[in-house]
């Protein structure tokens, strides 16, 4: 071996335990050329150099040495993205209005979806062999490589066994195996590499934190409705909070409104009951029908009948509540941003002023500046972040990850 030789594999094995790390930077934006790849990893320039390289060589992502544009001063610095022909992800969403599969990149690029469907029947084992043959679908029309799979499922998943305990919205068993059933499909369908399961909400927060409008964030809460209830997310360092068994931040179940309509957990007024689809549709006096989703049905009405006046105190009931909800997780978690999504995103941009005006006339510290409210940026955030699960092997530890499927 040469002396070239030498000094570049003596760079690459001293940058190899930053493989991961510099492939995170990459995948969520933050290092977008090798300059500021240099800076974020603390590392020599050659060996920066060496790291690009060798996620190149990877597969994983591309460096472009070309210069960059007029008028820019100094030595350009290679531009670095992740591969938009590399492999992907499957991903996929169980919720109670029917599902969708698809395959998702780095940097959590859809890159192709299926329509899914718009009835889940109470059979788990069914509804998740059907999710993965049209995953299968998918990779067979890409012909990419395929690094694992994560599903999202509306309901609070227990850590290690991967059950769903509470899958009210689906008619599903309470503690269905979940996460065992959607492996042993994934694995019939000769789809390489692990499964993983998660709760949609947490998985919409780890997307918007790696890639939407939570990025930047150190405490990010995610609140969010979508077909039915309520959930929310906590994402601490760049990492979910899941509690000790995976059953944190069941905000659904907060109490907003003790005289409230009754609750699927036996309770009364709880979040999930007083400021989801159903409830809203049910406050402006409009009867849900069967054409499309309750969330659709929702949107549309807000979108469209804002104006009539049964729906505007529709909305402002249901931003009350909600925002009477945020403040008291203002109050316990200190967030330093809230991202909301499904209808409580509508309800946000239909209103800003009435929502952030609760949250800081509730919370304590909303009157010295309070909490940045935003709405959450990503379509599809649950699937991007199901593939957040599938990846997370490959951005810990690229090398390993990848040689072991092979």
């Amino acid at each position: 071996m040469n002396g070239k030789a030498t000094t570049t594999r003596t760079r690459l094995d001293r940058g190899r335990s930053a493989l991961g790390p510099a492939l995170e930077l990459v995948h969520t934006g933050r290092a977008p050329t090798r300059a500021v790849l240099t800076s974020e990893l603390g590392v020599t320039r050659a060996t920066a150099g060496a790291v690009a390289a060798e996620l190149e060589a990877l597969g994983l992502i591309q460096v472009d040495s070309r210069p960059a544009a007029a008028g820019s001063q100094g030595r350009p610095s290679h531009r670095l993205a992740v591969n938009e022909a590399g492999p992907v992800a499957l991903a996929a969403q169980v919720h109670a209005d029917g599902f969708r599969a698809a395959l998702v990149g780095l940097g959590g690029e859809i890159v192709a979806t299926d329509p899914g469907c718009v009835t889940v029947s109470a059979d788990p084992a069914q509804v998740l062999g059907e999710v993965v043959d049209a995953g299968a679908a998918l990779l067979r029309g890409s012909g990419r490589r395929c690094v694992g799979a994560g599903l999202a499922v509306p309901s609070a998943v227990a850590e290690p066994e991967g059950t769903a305990l509470n899958p009210l919205h689906l008619a599903w068993p309470a503690g269905s195996p979940v996460r065992e059933i959607f492996a042993e499909r994934v694995r019939a369908a000769g789809i390489t590499g692990p499964a993983f399961t998660g709760n949609d909400v947490n998985l919409a927060a780890l997307a918007e934190h790696r890639h939407g409008a939570g990025r930047g964030a150190r405490d990010l809460l995610c609140v969010a409705t979508g077909h039915r209830g309520v959930g929310g997310a906590l994402v601490l360092d760049g990492r979910l909070h899941s509690g000790s068994s995976g059953l944190a931040l069941e905000v659904g179940h907060l109490t907003v409104n003790p005289d409230g309509r009754p609750c699927y957990c036996g309770s009364r007024g709880c979040l999930d009951v007083e400021a989801d689809p159903l409830a809203f549709l049910t406050a402006a006096g409009r009867a849900p029908g069967p054409e499309v989703s309750l969330l659709e049905q929702s949107r549309a009405l807000l979108r469209q009948e804002y104006a009539d006046a049964p729906v505007r105190r529709a909305a402002e009931e249901l931003i009350d509540r909600l925002g009477l909800g945020l403040a008291g997780l203002v109050n316990i978690l200190n967030p330093d941003r809230i991202v909301l999504g499904g209808l409580h995103k509508a309800l946000l941009e239909a209103d800003p002023d009435r929502l952030r005006a609760v949250v800081a006339d509730r919370s304590l510290w909303g009157r010295s500046g309070g909490v940045p409210i935003l709405a959450c940026s990503l379509d599809h955030n649950s699937l991007v972040g199901a593939a957040e699960l599938a990846w997370q092997p490959v951005l810990d530890d690229p090398l390993g990850a990848l040689a072991h499927q092979a």
